[in-house]
């Protein structure tokens, strides 16, 4: 009996890895992009086929449920299994004709999730099989909602480059308000420290520290000097207006997706990845400006910072020339915010000629 059982495990265990290969292999084959003279699959039919992923994984949980299952039900029910998951590779496939790199790492992010649930299902009930142990009871019920959630994930996966570039840009927006709400909290050293005795500040100091344990970081941006406030605030302003500047851009993107399938035009679309990339090199910008505000501040880097943002907005003008976008509002914000980072780079220059002045004076005194 035992015997038996070993040399079904194996047996079956042998079919599993074969099926692994495949899909494996079909995987690779399909990380290069589609002719673009293929007819496109439309993503709907892809959700279709990841329903019917779903209703495999259910059985599969249902094959569990009661006594072990025989093994010839599993592996009807993996060829099955493995059968839909190809088919549903195959379509994914045929819906990336025209994609761009940034809908297509979306579309690959989303089988790849599919697949790899699907791998951890099929691998949990193959070890299942012959084991005395209760725990696939529990094991096996949790992987196949997993299957059914990586399924489901697909209605929320873009279906066209558009849609996808507008997603990643307000990603980019996203984490802009995050540095925004930090340079906010950023305050002026107390003016005045005798205002409070000693015993009332520490206790003040002591019930700060409880109250968050990022303390050390809220007390680094507490005592900005006021040259120091004065250029957190210039850098403010900059952040909130280039949140105005990447909110037009996502707004003129969108404003593509109401004209005639913009969504194949090769131009276009190249020019939407590299406005893309654009906005990602602000976002990098923006958070290495929002590094440097902590005191002591560094004024080259927030001079570097702000000088690369004014670069990468003229390029970001002129590649929305290319696009017939409808760009007034974009340029409109464009010209407030190079307003506010004129502001910021005259302050950074007095603030740098102030830090010669008595730097000079050493050298005079030292002579």
């Amino acid at each position: 009996e035992r015997e038996m059982g070993r040399a079904a495990k194996e047996h079956l265990t042998r079919t599993l890895n074969e099926h692994l290969n495949t899909i494996h292999e079909t995987f690779q084959v399909l990380d290069q992009t589609p002719a673009s003279s293929l007819d496109k699959v439309s993503w709907n039919e892809v959700i279709k086929m990841g329903d019917q992923v779903s209703k495999q994984a259910t059985i599969v949980g249902m094959l569990w449920t009661g006594e072990r299952p025989e093994i010839k039900e599993l592996e009807e029910n993996m060829a099955t299994y493995f059968n839909t998951l190809q088919g549903f590779l195959l379509l994914s496939h045929g819906s990336t004709v025209g994609a761009g790199p940034t809908l297509l790492s979306c579309i690959h992010a989303s089988m790849k999730q599919v697949v790899d649930c699907s791998f951890m299902l099929m691998k949990e009930s193959v070890s299942s099989y012959g084991s005395r142990s209760k725990d696939q009871k529990l094991s096996i019920p949790q992987l196949v909602g997993t299957v059914w959630n990586a399924c489901s994930a697909l209605k929320k996966t873009p279906a066209t480059n558009i849609t996808a570039i507008g997603r990643a840009m307000t990603q980019v927006a996203v984490s802009m308000k995050d540095v925004l709400r930090e340079m906010k909290e950023l305050k002026p050293a107390s003016s005045d420290p005798a205002d409070e005795t000693s015993e009332a500040a520490s206790v003040k100091a002591e019930s700060e520290s409880h109250d968050s344990d990022n303390s050390f970081m809220s007390d680094l941006g507490n005592d900005l000097s006021a040259e120091e406030m004065k250029i957190a605030h210039l850098a403010t302003s900059v952040v909130s207006e280039m949140l105005v500047v990447i909110k037009e851009l996502i707004r003129s993107i969108t404003g593509l997706l109401k004209q005639e399938s913009p969504d194949n035009d090769s131009n276009t679309l190249n020019s939407l990845e590299r406005l893309l990339r654009l906005c990602q090199g602000i976002g990098v910008q923006v958070d290495e400006l929002g590094a440097c505000l902590y005191p002591p501040q560094e004024v080259p880097a927030i001079k570097a910072a702000s000088e690369k943002i004014s670069s990468i907005i003229d390029e970001m003008q002129v590649e929305l020339e290319n696009l017939k976008g409808s760009l007034e509002a974009f340029f409109q914000a464009c010209i407030v915010l190079r307003n506010s980072l004129r502001q910021l780079e005259s302050e950074l220059d007095c603030s740098s000629a102030a830090d010669l002045v008595p730097k000079m004076q050493n050298l005079v005194v030292n002579n």
